[in-house]
Order: structure tokens, then sequence, then C-alpha cells
């Protein structure tokens, strides 16, 4: 009888102790809440009688995990994420082992010194690389997740492709006044900015004047401004003279449907070598032989007011991270500062055939064993993976009410079986007293 009351009681404590793990895990992201399983100890021989033997107490066969989602919180943190539906990242300790790996639902993630995603643990998040131009993973060997702080060599600015209109009705002008420092003698400007070989930035800016000269035709001159201040560029052969700012611009001539017609007497618009021309730009020990190619085909004279319809340049200067984000792909996007975004890499997530089979560890996650079956590779959306969602977490999946019932019910059981073991000491001194 002392038996089956002490494996009570170790029944009871182990529940206790289950229910009691819940409650404190009750705030810990990705927490899949346990619960202890017992069996009856029941032995028989053949000396036995088996219609009068009594149980031999109770036995605990596991503590199992019960892996159903949590709710969600949400954050303002875009590198908080979770997994809805099925599936778990995965988490190397050493960036350089990816392949000893474990998994996690918890996805409090953030960024390490070294610009890698990484735990609260300070272990690296797992993903694939990708195709940058098309998105589509290219191997589902799981490596570290880095996130640049830089991204792309400067570039500079070699062609320009722009579109606009330039309204029908537009006041006529003398291309024999223009200056570009007096607003009276053109129509429109417009600016941008362009880059040098080495990724300093510069405004370039185009003066448009509809010529009074010339029925349908605008003439157009350009400067660029550096540290030194506001200078005219002149095109390579160009057909436009503006006699006091001693500067060759170009001829835009449209058809009376507005639509073009021809550009600098037909030959290509590009500029002169900005650093060696007439009035040289200071690039700062950047390529003086640095010329623009104007791409201007989508032109249009239409009576409606001036529009920048399309303004593409290939310039670049180095980009500096200044945003992470994550689609429901589980794609890591970044954005710089030179106005790129970038697909960096994508959340590598795994699922195995059994959950129950996993080995727990300590920090909310787990390991795969023979019991759980080898880990399946794979990403979000896809297949029977989860989807990932930026911006929130799992929290824990344990409901309160009940372990407090589970709570007091354990404890009345490690009472009951207390009481059951005070009665049979009670009961051997009562023995032990019979004279």
């Amino acid at each position: 009888m002392s038996y089956v009351a002490l494996s009570g009681l170790s029944a009871a404590q182990l529940d206790l102790n289950t229910t009691s793990n819940n409650i404190a895990n009750a705030n810990t992201y990705g927490f899949k809440e346990s619960r202890a399983e017992f069996g009856d100890v029941y032995s028989n021989s053949l000396f036995t009688q088996a219609k009068t033997t009594p149980g031999q107490g109770v036995q605990a066969n596991m503590v199992a995990q019960q892996f159903h989602e949590g709710s969600s919180i949400y954050t303002n943190n875009p590198m908080d994420l979770r997994i809805a539906g099925t599936g778990y990242f995965a988490v190397a300790k050493d960036r350089l082992v990816p392949q000893q790996n474990e998994l996690t639902r918890n996805g409090a993630f953030h960024l390490n010194k070294d610009n890698y995603m990484v735990t609260s643990a300070d272990e690296f998040v797992l993903g694939y690389q990708v195709n940058k131009d098309t998105g589509d993973v290219l191997s589902y060997e799981p490596s570290p997740l880095s996130i640049p702080a830089e991204f792309g060599k400067p570039k500079e600015t070699s062609t320009i492709e722009a579109g606009f209109n330039l309204p029908a009705n537009g006041e006529l002008k003398n291309p024999a006044l223009f200056d570009y420092t007096d607003p009276e003698t053109y129509n429109r400007s417009t600016s941008s900015t362009i880059y040098d070989s080495m990724g300093s930035s510069y405004k370039l800016t185009a003066y448009y004047l509809k010529d009074q000269n010339a029925a349908n035709t605008w003439q157009a001159y350009y400067t660029v401004t550096d540290s030194e201040g506001e200078k005219p560029i002149n095109i390579v052969g160009g057909d436009a003279t503006a006699p006091l700012t001693a500067q060759t611009g170009h001829t835009l001539k449209f058809n009376n449907d507005g639509t073009l017609s021809s550009i600098n007497a037909g030959n290509n618009v590009v500029s002169e070598p900005l650093g060696t021309g007439a009035v040289p730009i200071n690039l700062n020990g950047a390529d003086d032989n640095q010329t623009i190619a104007f791409g201007l085909d989508s032109a249009t004279q239409f009576a409606a007011p001036f529009e920048l319809t399309r303004f593409d340049q290939d310039g670049a200067t180095t980009g500096f991270l200044t945003k992470v984000d994550f689609d429901e792909r589980g794609s890591v996007l970044g954005t710089y500062s030179n106005g790129q975004n970038i697909i960096l890499g994508r959340l590598a997530l795994v699922r195995v055939a059994n959950d129950q089979g996993l080995d727990k560890k300590s920090g909310t996650q787990w390991d795969a064993t023979q019991f759980s079956g080898h880990k399946i590779w794979g990403e979000s959306n896809k297949g029977s993976f989860g989807s990932v969602s930026s911006g929130t977490l799992e929290q824990s999946n344990i409901d309160m009410t009940q372990e407090l019932v589970d709570l007091i019910t354990a404890q009345r059981n490690f009472q009951a079986n207390s009481r059951s073991l005070e009665v049979h000491n009670q009961l051997q001194q009562n023995i032990l007293q019979i004279r």
C-alpha cells in the first residue's frame, strides 16, 4: 500500500511541476504547453489470482507537448514573425555549421552587430539564397540570413530616359534671349539627380522654351550644379544655340497631331564630357569623361499642361539600409537609401512527420529524432507549410483558466495520496501495538 501511495505522490508531483511550468511560461513566445500523461501499474504471475490482484500504483508515461497554435500579439517590429499553420523556423548556434540546427516557433528576431538575423539567444536564423531578379529559391540548402548594411557599388549616370508633355499653347520665346538665370526667357524647367563614377550626386536641370521662329518647335538646354554652382553643359552636335549663355542645346520638332517628329535634326542627344567641357563640372576626382545620353522619344506636344510622365536614370550611389520587410512568401526585403529594393533571401521553414516525437530543448526549441522523422525543408505558403506574417508573434498556447484548474486538481491528488500514506502509517502503528 505504501508503494501505491508513493507512486501517486510522485505522479501528482510531476503533474504539479508540469502545470507550474506551463503557468510560468504563459508569456513565453512560441511556447507549447505540456501535459503529464499517466498509466496504471499492474503485475500478475502464475501464482496470483488475477481476479483479486489490486493495481500496483501509477507511473508516468510521458510529458506530452501540445502543438496547437497560440494566439497572435501584434507589434511594431517588422522582424517579429509568426507562422500561421504548420512549420518551424530553423536556427543554428554556429554560423559556420548551419547543418546543426534546432526548430522554434518563437519569431522574435533582430539583427546582430554583423547584420545577421538572430534570436534573443543570438542563434542564427536560417534561410535560402534567392534569385534577386525572379525571387525564386536557388537551393533548399539553408544558411544564416544576412541583411547587408550597404548595397551596390556607385555607378555613374550614362543614360536618362525622359517623357514629358510640352503644352501646345505655350508662350512663344526667343532662343537668342535664353538665360537659365532668368525665368522669363523659358517656359518650364525640371530638375533631377545624377551621379558621377564615385557615387556623388549633382542636380541636372533641363530648360524648355517654345521657339517663336518655327511652328511646333521647342528648344531644350541643360545645366549641372556642382559645388561651385550651376554650370551650362553642351549637347554634342546640338542645333540650338543660346548666344547669351554660349550654350548648345537641341531642338524638338512635333507633328501637327502632337507627336514627336524629330530631335536635334535626327542626331543622338549626348552631352559633352562633363569634366572637360567648355565650362568643366567639378567632379572631385571622378571620371572627367562622363557623358549623358538623353532618350526623349516619348515627348509630346498636346493641348494640355506641362507634365513629366517618365524619368529614369541608370546611375546610383551606395545605398544604406533604411528598412527591412517580409512578404507572405517569407522573402526578406531590404530597402536602401539609394532607392534600391532588394530581395535578400527567404526564410527557411521546417516540418516533421510527427511533432510529438520532437526532442524538447530549452529556449522554446526542439530537435528532430527518429520518432519525429527527418526534417522536411520548405518555404512559406508552399505545400503543407504555413504562412509567415510580419509584425506579429505567436503567444504561448496555454489556457490560464484550465491551468489553474489543473493546478488545484494536482494539489488535491497530492493531498489525497499523502493522506493515504498517512493512513498506511497509522495502520502499521496499530499492528505494532497489538499485544
